[in-house]
């Protein structure tokens, strides 16, 4: 009996420093509920308790959330079907993993304009995600004011404007609301990591890059909506090349027209667009062969004004899904522009090699497909 009582005492003594070891940790985790965190547009949220019931205004940002959490499917409460019409490729490779998505209900048509107030009332919901694009919106700051009127808080998320600024923080954000730190500073460090190196290669650098337009979309009918210097635009710039519609066009871009593309005479052209070429002939990203991305991109130019032009003659053409502009993927995107615009400084950048590192080190859906191609000289 005496060998009983001391085994019983001296487990109570484990117990009790167990007690007094791990109470800080679970004093802090308590500590930080409610949590109040600065949202992408500078506004202060505060968020009562981890969320479990979740709205995502545009469905692009289950990208961003699979890069930081196993099953983000099972945090949603609603979502926007603007990724599925967009890019069903990428719906489909999340339904296969996650058979749930299916029957989350959609909180707009994927049309993009607004939110329906009539679904939102039916959910549950204990946050709002939207991007920084709804949020400049009409619609959008009625719905974030609808939200919040109803207890439930909104954050704004950007990874479509000054994205190499904003990518590796927006991501800290989001894994500090779903406590996921860890994982979302890894990511973050990933990101910066290879956006130093092109800056530092080019900074090292006395020569200049090229001259390029970036067309979005390219269609026979018409010449030419560019990129400005907004968006994916800043790729052009951080290589040390010029954008041709930039200081000519406002920021996110605009049109141009044949004959000043012709005067300009870009060194290279790079076209964006989507699977199956919805808004273009040119089709590209995922679920995307390389043949059908190299036939589709290659009959895209095939028009009098980019023949004439120095970029096609010399056979530097390029194209490049353009949702890159919607996810946190895009520092894949920049590689794409450092190896095509700046191939003497970046001989060694292979944003193949990168793209599968993300989807071994961090996606929960791995990303497949023709993201990025070069026409053959």
């Amino acid at each position: 009996m005496s060998r009983l009582l001391l085994c019983r005492r001296s487990l109570v003594r484990v117990l009790a420093f167990l007690a007094i070891a791990f109470s800080p940790l679970v004093a802090l985790a308590q500590a930080q509920w409610p949590m109040t965190v600065t949202d992408a547009v500078g506004r202060q949220v505060t968020i009562p308790a981890p969320p479990k019931a979740v709205l995502l205004g545009t469905g692009f940002n289950l990208v961003a959330l699979s890069l930081i959490h196993p099953d983000p499917v099972s945090l949603l409460a609603g979502w926007s079907g603007d990724m599925k019409a967009d890019n069903p490729e990428i719906y489909e490779s999340y339904l296969r993993k996650f058979p749930k998505l299916a029957d989350v209900p959609l909180i707009d048509d994927g049309s993009g304009p607004g939110l329906s107030f009539e679904t939102i009332l039916t959910l549950k919901a204990d946050l709002a995600v939207l991007a920084n694009w709804q949020a400049d919106t009409e619609a959008g700051r009625r719905a974030m004011e609808y939200l919040e009127s109803t207890g439930v808080p909104v954050i704004v998320v950007d990874f479509n404007n000054e994205v190499l600024k904003n990518t590796p923080d927006n991501m800290r954000l989001l894994g500090k609301v779903f406590e996921r730190e860890e994982q979302a500073e890894d990511f973050a460090r990933f990101y910066e990591e290879r956006l130093a190196r092109i800056r530092e290669r080019v900074a090292g650098s006395s020569e200049p890059g090229p001259k390029v337009l970036m067309e979005a979309f390219p269609a026979p009918d018409r010449c030419c909506w560019a990129y400005g210097a907004g968006g994916l635009g800043e790729f052009i710039a951080i290589t040390g090349s010029r954008n041709i519609a930039e200081g000519a066009l406002p920021r996110p871009g605009g049109m141009m027209n044949a004959e000043a593309v012709m005067a300009e005479n870009p060194d290279v052209y790079i076209a964006t667009s989507s699977p199956g070429g919805k808004y273009s002939g040119f089709s590209i990203g995922p679920g995307v062969t390389a043949e059908e991305a190299e036939t589709t991109l290659t009959e895209s130019v095939d028009k009098p004004v980019m023949a004439s032009i120095a970029a096609v003659r010399n056979g530097r053409v390029h194209g490049l899904w353009n949702f890159f502009n919607a996810v946190p993927l895009n520092i894949v995107a920049a590689e794409a522009f450092a190896s095509w615009l700046r191939p003497d400084l970046f001989p060694d950048v292979d944003p193949a090699a990168t793209l599968a590192e993300i989807n071994r080190r961090f996606a929960a859906v791995p990303f497949e497909g023709s993201y990025w191609i070069s026409l053959k000289k």
